[in-house]
């Protein structure tokens, strides 16, 4: 029998009954990687299989507590902490990242919840981007769960995570303007139970980073119970990733309007003069008034800050934006006046 003329078609083939045996090429056992896997070959020239990929052995620690995860990491410096995986995993599969050992955040029921305390949400930061975008959540934090909603697919916003968005740091990720807005801070869990606070621009800007063996625990985030806003715009329609993206809240309190502009740079970039500016011209004391014209001066002021004109060349010429980033300006532009408008509405 050969194979060309193997009955593999029939149902008995397929149910166990009796067939002719299958001839099978010649094969040899080799030796793979470090980790025990063998390739299949026929000798010199001939192609050769794989079982496995070889990789290195990893240790995987499960804590129950966010204290049993800080003593897990300060076991193994080595080991990345893994809550989500989304952009742990997608490192991982193309092949820019190898951990030695992981350390799961899954099981820390203490960082999946909120909490209020002292005129602030105190936030896990287990809690999924799916659990921030639920009307509940919705009605504490506006911004933050719109953010939530936009985060991707639904296989996104049920594995991701506030404090994964945060420890990351990619540009495009979307909590990171709102959390800028909101002057949100970081309580960061160290060895023996220490903890200590520091703002999130802080550690977004590489002023105060994570120090050996320290997770992310909570985000506090100041309840202002005023109008908040998120707004992005992708290349694509649907869910996708930010090309940019901005946060405005309102702070009736101070009589203060702050604003976050996200994916153009590093970090979320705060426009501080625009800000104060367009806050003189709300009338706090009639309905939040602004004339119409305010709105769209605004939004060029926000854009013209984050994406500033050209250097002056030694002739004093100014040399012209790129139309790629002139459009990237406009589209600024139209997302801040657009949230100014919808949080005054």
């Amino acid at each position: 029998m050969t194979w060309a003329n193997a009955s593999w078609r029939t149902p008995a083939f397929w149910c166990g009954e009796h067939v002719p045996e299958l001839p099978r090429p010649p094969c040899q056992h080799v030796p793979y990687g470090n980790t025990g896997g063998t390739r299949w070959g026929s000798g010199k020239g001939q192609p050769v299989l794989s079982t496995h990929a070889p990789q290195a052995a990893q240790a995987v620690t499960l804590p129950t507590t966010l204290d049993e995860a800080v003593a897990a990491l300060a076991a193994m410096p080595a080991a990345v902490p893994v809550a989500g995986g989304t952009d742990l995993m997608a490192a991982v599969n193309s092949g820019q990242l190898r951990p030695t050992g992981l350390v799961g955040l899954g099981r820390i029921s203490e960082i999946r919840g909120w909490q209020y305390q002292d005129g602030h949400a105190l936030l896990g930061a287990g809690l999924t981007h799916a659990r921030m975008g639920r009307p509940d959540f919705a009605a504490l934090i506006p911004a933050l769960a719109a953010a939530a909603r936009a985060a991707g697919p639904p296989q996104i916003r049920n594995a991701g995570t506030l404090g994964g968005n945060i420890a990351s740091a990619a540009p495009t990720g979307d909590a990171l303007p709102v959390l800028a807005a909101l002057e949100a801070t970081l309580i960061i869990a160290g060895q023996d139970g220490a903890r200590r606070e520091i703002p999130v621009s802080h550690l977004l800007a590489g002023v105060d980073m994570l120090r050996g063996g320290e997770l992310i625990g909570y985000v506090r985030v100041p309840l202002l119970h005023a109008p908040q806003v998120f707004l992005k715009a992708t290349g694509r329609t649907g869910p996708g990733r930010a090309v940019a993206s901005v946060a405005l809240v309102l702070d009736p309190a101070r009589r203060g309007v702050r604003c976050a502009v996200g994916a153009i740079a590093p970090m979320p970039l705060r426009p501080l003069e625009a800000e104060q500016w367009v806050a003189r011209l709300i009338d706090w004391d009639n309905g939040r008034a602004v004339v119409p014209e305010a709105l769209t001066a605004f939004g060029e002021y926000v854009a013209a800050a984050c994406i500033p004109d050209p250097t002056p060349g030694v002739d004093g010429s100014v040399p012209e934006l790129p139309p790629a980033v002139l459009h990237l300006r406009r589209t600024v532009a139209a997302l801040a006046r657009r949230a100014l408008g919808r949080a005054l509405s």
